[in-house]
Order: structure tokens, then sequence, then C-alpha cells
């Protein structure tokens, strides 16, 4: 489908004219200094521009085309959805059949002891409302004083302002007046980059825990009232936690009282090969965030899934205040539930546990054979269908490259130069992958050997240079 007769070029200049770009460098981009590839079409794990350029996409858009491009079930769905009632509100009690459907297979696909959904429309909208609930849980239960969220160095969890705050990169505080003051930070869990000489795992983990712990009571108990982290950590670098990880942290929260948001984003719906990293690791969430898989992200929609004793309380606290003032427009909108009921029926259907499971070892194994031991490769990691390559100067005495090298940034533009789109994650010389759930064993060759290929480029062009 085509909007206009315009050409690739004509595309190229309204957008540098007109477009507030997310995590772009404005200056440059308005000039025409950086690229400005323009897509028009997808199908399956390929992408493609308005130049005809294919690419094999191995970061799913942004984690989040989990069944793929081109799924007619879903835009079926969607259709047939926009017919009968585009739009209907769910506040004030007003329900619509698509988002009781949803609400009820999302809670019964987690399990443990999850009550309701509350739906948004991106993951830091989810998260939001996760902290206001926390807030709001704490006043009720007569503790005004337990409301600072514990974040990671590191993790992801939004753009806003309480989500921006719990977001551990710099690069999303910057000149922003962000973090706020009742988000604290703390250990990264990258047993790479932060374990001790000779520390092994367990070690690692229980190390993070009781540095969790320190925290927490430096700054009182009594103050503290959430902890949130995703399963793996995403945008910090694709890093699946160490051994024990999230069995030590859960017996420090258990301790404090302290409630747990499992950051799903990335994680669910089968990325990790279980229905939820929650569920591979152990993890007890009082609540839980989803978004992107949750659409395979065919249309926006977010979802807080609340535990039991969050959900008790409350009720109690509209008993005795009266309705709970919190929502968005476009909570549980019609077209969005549509689409992602359509694509849990997708995940169920054609058995995506049961092939990440099998096209994942697959993956690493590959991932591991051809870039380990590579002079400026430092680790190969990942889990499911989620990897990374960590690119450093020096890998065994872990020495990262300076900045101002762009390793990373480099590295990927040599990649989707040999026709694969991997993400150069913001934090470190990263290369991320995270491809459509759908992906063959014949198209993770691809990706791998594209890999292997760039790498070596960058490497040659880094000796050339004498960065090396």
């Amino acid at each position: 489908m085509h909007l206009s007769n315009l050409g690739t070029t004509q595309i190229q200049e309204k957008d540098r004219a007109f477009v507030f770009h997310p995590s772009t460098h404005l200056a440059k981009h308005s000039r025409g200094e950086t690229p400005n590839r323009i897509m028009a079409g997808a199908d399956g794990v390929y992408i493609w521009d308005t130049e005809g350029r294919k690419s094999l996409d191995g970061f799913g858009g942004l984690y989040c085309v989990n069944m793929g491009y081109g799924c007619t079930a879903i835009a079926d769905a969607i259709a047939r959805q926009a017919h009968d009632l585009p739009f209907a509100h769910v506040y004030a009690s007003q329900g619509t059949e698509p988002v009781a459907l949803l609400a009820e297979a999302v809670v019964e696909y987690f399990g443990q002891n999850m009550r309701k959904v509350f739906f948004g429309l991106s993951g830091s909208d989810a998260n939001e409302t996760n902290i206001k609930v926390v807030w709001y849980y704490n006043n009720i239960l007569g503790r005004p004083e337990k409301k600072k969220i514990i974040s990671r160095h590191r993790g992801y969890h939004g753009s806003g302002l309480v989500t921006g705050s719990l977001t551990g990169l710099p690069f999303f505080h910057q000149f922003f007046d962000l973090p706020l003051d009742l988000v604290r930070h703390t250990t990264t869990p990258h047993y790479y980059r932060q374990a001790h000489e000779g520390e092994s795992e367990d070690a690692f983990s229980k190390r993070c825990a009781d540095e969790l712990e320190a925290l927490i009571l430096a700054e009182g108990p009594e103050t503290v009232a959430a902890f949130i982290g995703e399963p793996v950590l995403g945008t910090g670098g694709i890093v699946p936690p160490p051994q024990g990880y999230w069995v030590a942290i859960q017996r420090v929260l258990d301790k404090y009282d302290i409630l747990l948001i499992a950051d799903e984003v990335v994680c669910g719906f089968g990325r990790t090969g279980e229905k939820f990293g929650s569920h591979l690791y152990g993890m007890r969430p009082d609540f839980v965030t989803i978004a992107k898989g949750l659409s395979s992200a065919y249309l926006p929609i977010s979802g807080s899934i609340i535990g039991d004793r969050v959900w008790s309380v409350l009720e109690e606290g509209t008993e005795k205040h009266g309705p709970l003032g919190h929502g968005w427009t476009y909570s549980g909108h019609t077209l969005c539930a549509a689409a992602a009921l359509a694509n849990i029926q997708q995940v169920k259907e054609r058995n995506i546990l049961e092939h990440v499971r099998d096209v994942g070892p697959y993956w690493h194994a590959r991932m591991k054979a051809e870039l380990e031991g590579h002079p400026i490769v430092g680790e190969v990691r990942g889990v499911g269908i989620l990897a990374a390559v960590e690119l450093m100067l020096d890998p065994k005495a872990r020495v990262p490259f300076q900045p101002e090298h762009q390793v990373g940034a480099r590295a990927a533009a040599a990649l989707l130069e040999n026709g694969v789109i991997a993400r150069a994650m913001p934090h470190g010389d990263i290369l991320g992958y995270a491809p459509p759930l759908i992906i063959k064993r014949s198209e993770i060759d691809i990706i791998v050997d594209a890999t292997a290929r760039s790498v070596d480029t960058t490497y040659r062009a880094l000796k050339s240079e004498g960065a090396i």
C-alpha cells in the first residue's frame, strides 16, 4: 500500500523537516548527516526499504515483532474489530468483549497468583501505573513513608519521568533533571563485567543481594516500597542473570516486605523459551509489566498484571475512599486488545515455546563457536531468542574501547552492509539481537555468519587505524 506517489528523496526531506525522532542526534538528522532509511514493507523475518534493500531483522523492530511480519491472523483480527467496534472506553465499569477475553488470557497465561490486568499502550506507561499503584498500596496500608523504588544500574524501564528515573542508563537522564529523588539504583548483575577476580557466579549473586540489602538498610527499610528488574537486562546490554541471582534477591525483598515488579516487556510471551522470564528464573512478582510481545507490535498495547496481595489492598482502598483515580483514554483499546488476543492464540497454535527451545540453543552454540576467542570479542551471551556480542579492546582483562572509537556502532553498520539488522546497544560496544521468535535455523545461520564477517571487518579497520 502506498500513501502517495512521492519518491524516497522527497519522503526523506519531509521526514527530516517534520519528524522528531527518538534517541537521535537532532541537528545531524536535520542536516542530512545521518542515514535516513525509509522502511516500506516486511514479511517473516525480513524488512525492506523504499529503495528495495532487504534486511534480516535481527532485532525484531525493538524486541517486539515476535510473531514476525505479515501475520495474517493478527491483521485480520484487527480489521474485523475495526468494523465491529473500533473504540469504547473501559472507564467506570464499562467493558468490551476483546478486553475481557484478553485480561483472562493474560492472567491465565502467566499464572502464579496474578489477579487483574490494567491495560495501557507502552511499557513506559505500564511502569508508571505500577509505581502509582505501589504508592497507593502503601498509603492504604498506613505506610506513607514507604515510597522509594530500587532499580538496577543499566536497567531499562521506560522514558517517562518516573520510568526514566528507574532506567539506570545515564543517556536517559542527561539534561532531563533525572533521576527523581525517590529512585535508587543498585548493582548491575553482569558477571563478566562486574565480578571480582576468582569470584564464582553464585558468590557474585550473593554479593549483589548483599549490596541490595545494604542499600535498603542505609535508606531505611520502612522507606523502600518496591524493587523493579527485568528478568534479563535488555537495553542495558542483553545480560542474563548470573546463577542464583533472582533467588538471592527475592530472599532480601521478602525479609524487608518489599514488592517485586518484574519488567517482562522484553522477556514475556516466549522470548526466553518459557512463557515469561519470571518462570525461567523463579521470580515471585507482585506486578508484571508486559508490552512488546503482547501484540507482537501490530498495535501498541501494554499491561500491568497485578498480584493477589496488592489487589486485595486496592479493593480495600476503594471501599474506604471511592474510585481509584488513574487511567488512560486508550486503556483497553478494542483494536489493540483484538490484536493481542490473536497474537496469544498464534503463540499457542504455532508452538512458539517449543520452537524457541529448539532454535535458541542452536543459535547460542553457533555464536559461541564462531565468535568466542576472537581478538576483540569479550563475551557472547544470551538466552532463548536473545543474544549479545560484547566487543572489548582487551577481552581477558575486560578493558573496553574508548567511546570515541564507536566500535559497537561501526560493527552494527558493517552488519547492516552484510544484510542483517542488529542493535548497537547504548551501554558499551555491544551488538544486540532479538529477532522474531519464528526465526528458522537457516536464518540464524545468516545472522551468525554475517556477524562473524562484520566483527572481522571492524577488527581489521581498527588495526589499520592503530586503535588496537
